[in-house]
């Protein structure tokens, strides 16, 4: 794979118009991942690099992202994701998942609190939810719900719900301290009419064989074989 170095936000935006489809860490193909193709300065470095640029990328972009691949991010283009998506949620809206014993009431649970708002930061999400306890001590003692982690993972993978930015908390003085919140939203929020109108257009299956397509394309040198183990 050749490489492609991202020095810069611009670098890291025009990587992912590109490849369409591209992930932040390094995975089983070797060199295709934003962790793998940008200078280390921006990786490692004490200086504003690629953890920073994510919500940019996205917001500016207006790119899906989150873990979709083997529970790890990703980065996937507007045009694309709509039969990503179709294709990972074969066919099944979030409801009628759950109606037919595909979704966890965890994941279920879940969803709703994101789904019934414009969008949720995930600390604000855990606090709605009960997955973290208040910080204010009252009379009754109760123990916070389990599993935020693993639905809402299960939930990106399904692609029910993208991160559409990382927001940062302030410090006293007004500067930006810490790692970014992830904010979550449903698709259907997130893109609108550019989604949901084009999401359920073809069967899983032709989803599939577009996203295949694609890859191949733009990783020519990898094999079927080892494209289709990393779309499972």
């Amino acid at each position: 794979m050749r490489g492609y170095r991202i020095r810069t936000k611009e670098d890291m935006e025009e990587a992912v118009r590109e490849y369409g489809i591209l992930p932040f860490f390094s995975h089983s193909i070797a060199g295709y991942s934003i962790e793998e193709m940008c200078d280390p300065k921006v990786y490692f470095g004490d200086e504003p690099g690629v953890w920073d640029w994510k919500g940019p990328v996205i917001q500016e972009t207006r790119c899906a992202y989150g873990k979709f691949f083997h529970g790890k991010a990703a980065f996937i283009t507007k045009e694309l994701f709509p039969d990503f998506a179709n294709y990972r949620r074969d066919g099944y809206d979030f409801d009628a998942r759950f109606e037919d014993g595909l979704a966890k009431y965890s994941e279920q649970y879940l969803y709703n609190i994101i789904a019934s708002r414009h969008s949720v930061l995930s600390k604000d999400a855990k606090a709605i939810g009960g997955y973290i306890k208040p910080k204010a001590k009252g009379p009754d003692q109760w123990e916070p719900r389990k599993g935020f982690d693993t639905s809402i993972t299960k939930l990106q993978m399904m692609c029910y719900v993208t991160t559409t930015d990382f927001e940062y908390e302030l410090d006293k003085n007004g500067n930006f301290y810490g790692w970014g919140i992830a904010r979550y939203a449903t698709p259907e929020e997130f893109f609108g009419k550019c989604f949901t109108n084009r999401v359920y257009k073809r069967t899983p299956e032709e989803s599939y064989r577009r996203i295949l397509k694609h890859l191949k394309k733009v990783l020519p040198e990898v094999s079927e074989e080892e494209l289709r183990k990393f779309l499972k």
